[in-house]
């Protein structure tokens, strides 16, 4: 397992796509998971929970490690594939001890895209996704968690020898030259 962590915007999405394309991994994206239950009637159907999520991720804010972990615990075990790329969690430390704890795996190295905030900016700004937290004040609201919750996991994995800092400023063509190379001395 192999996680992919950066900024929104830094295009960990696009990398993992290109991962799945050339290595035969499964791509889970914590955000789409939690998205597509939002709109599933399915496990937390119209409860509040649902309306919780849904709510947290307008404000830009981190849902329950207890949600998370359980969707991407059941998107793995309904893969069929022992080979995944989560992109996008753990965005604190308590999502990384409740997933290693529940999961009871540790990624083999993690990618961390790297890149200034003012190009994340830009990038969301003009991705045009129809995310509904695809705004400024939300996006402002995103690299504010990024920093003060999800770098010090970036350090976290860099103190345990883990981590695999990728420039993600330049082209995306560039970006993932850089993680084929990686994922061939690696895996």
């Amino acid at each position: 397992m192999v996680l992919s962590l950066g900024g929104p915007g830094s295009g960990k999405g696009t990398q993992c796509a290109n991962v799945v394309q050339h290595f035969s991994y499964t791509h889970l994206s914590a955000g789409d998971l939690l998205r597509a239950e939002i709109r599933s009637g399915s496990e937390f159907g119209n409860t509040p929970i649902k309306a919780m999520i849904q709510g947290m991720i307008a404000e830009g804010r981190i849902v329950p490690s207890e949600i998370t972990v359980k969707l991407l615990c059941k998107a793995m075990e309904e893969s069929g594939n022992d080979r995944f790329i989560i992109d996008g969690f753990p965005r604190n430390e308590e999502n990384r001890i409740v997933f290693e704890n529940v999961a009871k795996i540790e990624p083999a190295f993690v990618l961390f895209f790297d890149c200034p905030e003012e190009e994340l900016e830009k990038r969301i700004m003009n991705r045009n996704q129809g995310r509904e937290d695809d705004n400024l004040e939300t996006i402002k609201k995103r690299f504010k968690v990024f920093v003060e919750s999800t770098l010090p996991i970036v350090s976290y994995y860099e103190s345990k020898g883990k981590l695999r800092k990728i420039n993600a400023a330049k082209p995306s063509e560039e970006v993932f030259e850089e993680v084929k190379y990686l994922f061939a001395s690696e895996t």
